[in-house]
């Protein structure tokens, strides 16, 4: 998609650059840099180009406890459930739902237009409880691409039945470890966010998505503060 291919031709050509200005490596390093940059560039490339698709995942969370997040292309509409909470973005609305024990209360507001990824909204709310989300992996991913002095290593494994290419970054006294199934979804990820440690790993995936996950809980407390009109 256009989008995965500027983000690789700009991170390319930011690595190229960096290392004709220094003019202290040799071509070997070179090499080596950009071939990491490759990697690097293309999970965040698929991770990107899987925000444009539908699907939806369950992710086991640190502590035992579990998130998912879903989106679908045609309608625009997008979920992260967290221990909790829940937003939902669809082109009529944006809910946002807080559990406890006793009872859960949503309060739908109106919606927020987006040009063609209504998940930005959602993956915004998400940042904001501490989650991780596919964007700040990526941003991550992009900013080892562009770190001549990071160690990344790769590896590959399984997760909840997916291939998925992993990397291992770290860089300046700073570590993550990140999986990218080869269907653009974020597989896993330890490390640290926003100075919090976070981890995340998927415990299932699949491409079909039903209409009720977009729906407000069944029983739910609502306060609907769209305008009315008659």
């Amino acid at each position: 998609m256009p989008a995965a291919s500027t983000t690789r031709r700009v991170l390319a050509a930011s690595i190229i650059a960096s290392l004709s200005v220094t003019g202290c490596q040799t071509l070997d390093d070179a090499g080596v840099a950009l071939g990491r940059a490759d990697l690097v560039n293309d999970l965040a490339a698929r991770m990107d180009q899987a925000l444009e698709q539908t699907w939806a995942a369950d992710y086991q969370l640190a502590g035992g406890q579990t998130a998912s997040i879903a989106q679908t292309v045609k309608p625009l509409r997008s979920t992260y459930t967290w221990p909790g909470g829940r937003i939902t973005v669809t082109q009529e609305a944006v809910t946002r739902c807080a559990s406890t024990s006793a009872r859960t209360s949503c309060t739908v507001s109106p919606p927020v237009l987006t040009a063609g990824k209504p998940s930005v909204v959602v993956y915004d709310e998400a940042r904001k409880q501490g989650l991780v989300t596919p964007p700040a992996v990526i941003r991550l991913l992009t900013d080892a691409a562009l770190e001549p002095d990071a160690v990344i290593t790769q590896a590959d494994t399984t997760l909840a039945g997916h291939h998925a290419t992993c990397v291992d970054v770290a860089n300046a006294g700073e570590r993550f470890a990140t999986c990218v199934t080869n269907e653009g979804v974020l597989g896993s990820f330890t490390g640290t966010l926003d100075g919090k440690a976070a981890e995340v790993t998927l415990s299932r995936y699949t491409e079909t998505v039903e209409p009720a996950t977009f729906d407000v809980p069944a029983g739910a407390g609502v306060v609907d503060r769209r305008t009315k009109t008659s």
